[in-house]
């Protein structure tokens, strides 16, 4: 029997969960992950949730179903336990759009401006910022900022300008945009309403702003998932990752969900980053504990201090208890 032919008869089900319970490991996945990802995970979430959960995690070994970002903050929240990621190469098109030598020359031509970064962003970039928000509370954090503080935004353009029009700041954003939410435009988004007119349309901040223009609501993954379980309509349009529409088919089954494709090839809009782990990859990273994330101490201290401020903030708010 070849490797191949053994591993397709490996029930991955019951083998993680056997694992997770001999190693004492957790599994926490992102909501663009695949839907049987999102099933065996301990916990899934947004950005917000996970970096909340990951704070409060009691395991020896976190198995972060995500990009390489999230396994980051996890490890940066949790430097004494083991951070395992499925795909080292499940990387972010944000992330990676703030290289930390560019972004540290670029903060540097302001020097009389606080930095804040959106989550989606490395380690590396971390360590220069004074204030992590997510999506689901950087509109609340920044205003609550004093509003004279002039501030650098990064590295989401998009979400900055949301944030910008809502709380009727003037932040100085870094060019960069996430793939799957830059690439949705107005001319698809139209279409869409054209032949569901009675849908209601959901979109995510980091969108451009004419999309989020002419949506019904705008908010993070948790607030979108919210809002369609509690509103009263019956058919939305989902301007984000094809993932969020199977949390969304279980909360409201009853309801339609259909998500703004990516491009006229498919009815889909998916994350090629957040769609390089599987159910074997997960399993094949439980059981041999790699790939591994390994981050150097001084990174993690400072990396640290704008997680903390910002969950801090955030329960001070009441955003999250």
């Amino acid at each position: 029997m070849t490797n191949k032919e053994a591993m397709a008869k490996i029930n991955y089900i019951e083998e993680i969960n056997r694992l997770k319970r001999e190693k004492n490991a957790v599994i926490l996945a992102h909501y663009y992950q695949v839907p049987e990802i999102q099933e065996i995970a301990d916990y899934v979430g947004d950005s917000l949730g996970l970096a909340r959960k990951a704070e409060d995690v009691d395991a020896d070994i976190i198995v972060f179903a995500g990009v390489h970002f999230m396994a980051e903050t996890a490890k940066i929240i949790n430097p004494d336990k083991k951070v395992v990621l499925p795909d080292l190469e499940a990387g972010c098109s944000l992330a990676e759009s703030a290289p930390a030598d560019d972004f540290a020359e670029f903060i540097s031509k302001y020097p009389d401006h606080m930095v804040v970064s959106y989550v989606n962003c490395t380690a590396a970039v971390k360590t220069m910022t004074d204030l992590v928000v997510t999506s689901g509370n950087a509109v609340k954090l920044v205003d609550a900022l004093p509003k004279d503080q002039k501030i650098i935004f990064a590295p989401d353009k998009n979400l900055g300008a949301y944030v910008n029009n809502v709380t009727g700041r003037d932040m100085v954003l870094w060019d960069g945009t996430c793939e799957v939410h830059d690439i949705l435009t107005t001319e698809q988004i139209l279409k869409m309403k054209v032949k569901y007119p009675e849908a209601k349309l959901l979109a995510h901040p980091e969108c451009k702003t004419p999309v989020l223009n002419a949506s019904d609501f705008v908010g993070s993954t948790s607030e979108m998932l919210k809002f369609a379980k509690q509103d009263d309509n019956k058919s939305y349009i989902v301007a984000s990752e094809t993932g969020l529409l199977h949390q969304m088919q279980k909360d409201s089954p009853e309801k339609e969900f259909m998500v703004v494709a990516s491009d006229e090839t498919c009815a889909c809009n998916d994350c090629p980053h957040m769609k390089k782990n599987t159910m074997e990859k997960l399993y094949m990273c439980l059981k041999n504990e790699t790939p591994e994330i390994h981050l150097d101490n001084e990174v993690i201290e400072k990396a640290r201090k704008p997680i903390e401020k910002m969950l801090q903030m955030s329960k001070e708010l009441n955003i999250i208890k």
